[in-house]
């Protein structure tokens, strides 16, 4: 078995040569390249009062997302609600707080944030239980999130303001790469919407994080590298590891 031409289902990295996969690409002189497989659209202003959302009722938002935060404001600008001085903000890291400044004043906010990790952003929302929270979010979405919340009792009510959809892959040869790395269930859905009839084969897969593997198995496919593990906490590790391994064998 030869590993010589990858695909990987994101956009290329804003600087490849500082990106893990220039080393990969280098050291194991493979081909990698990039095609993001979903994209991102805004749910018109329409259709979300159609879900008799009422952004004035909420006192806070959780922001799980650099998505949710546009499209928050977005949809709030295109139905001329403003937003109150008095809005809190729950953000599920530091990187997704900072990215509010772009579109409010940070010191003038409360804006609070967890480690990357939903569950620690629960606990802060646990201390405030008295407010209203919105939770924006996409149309596929972590069931997990939503059982965070009311195990814990926490008042809140979810707003779809944006969709995934499958990206236009027809120029795509899929049959001429060894892999296919996914990092989303959607990304996998992808696959299909644009190939109907892909057989696996001899083509590996790899999958990110346990949804993205339930996705391809549930798709009747075969995981063949799997991230993150005790080993391989990035995906890169995870394909340097298995052609290591493959050269072991030659």
């Amino acid at each position: 078995m030869k590993l010589k031409n990858i695909l990987v289902s994101q956009p290329e990295p804003a600087d490849l040569e500082k990106s893990p996969y220039h080393d990969l690409i280098h050291k194991y002189k493979v081909n990698v390249d990039f095609r993001k497989f979903i994209k991102i659209e805004g749910v018109s202003a329409s259709d979300f009062r159609k879900d008799k959302v009422y952004l004035k009722e909420f006192t806070a938002v959780i922001f799980t997302s650099r998505n949710a935060v546009d499209h928050f404001f977005r949809i709030a600008k295109e139905m001329r609600v403003e937003i109150p001085d008095t809005m809190k903000y729950f953000c599920i890291s530091e990187a997704t707080a900072f990215y509010l400044q772009k579109y409010v004043q940070f010191r003038k906010r409360k804006i609070f944030h967890g480690q990357q990790n939903f569950d620690d952003l629960v606990d802060i929302i646990r201390k405030h239980k008295e407010e209203n929270f919105l939770l924006p979010c996409s149309d596929i979405y972590k069931l997990s999130l939503i059982k965070a919340l009311d195990d814990n009792k926490i008042k809140f009510t979810k707003a779809v303001i944006y969709k995934t959809t499958a990206s236009d892959l027809s120029d795509v040869k899929i049959s001429e790469y060894d892999l296919l790395v996914f990092f989303s269930p959607a990304g996998v859905k992808s696959l299909f919407v644009n190939f109907p009839e892909f057989k696996q084969n001899s083509t590996l897969i790899g999958a990110f994080g346990p949804s993205t593997h339930k996705a391809v198995l549930e798709s009747g496919l075969k995981v063949d590298i799997e991230a993150p593990t005790k080993t391989a906490l990035s995906m890169t590790v995870a394909i340097e590891q298995f052609i290591q391994n493959l050269n072991k064998k030659k």
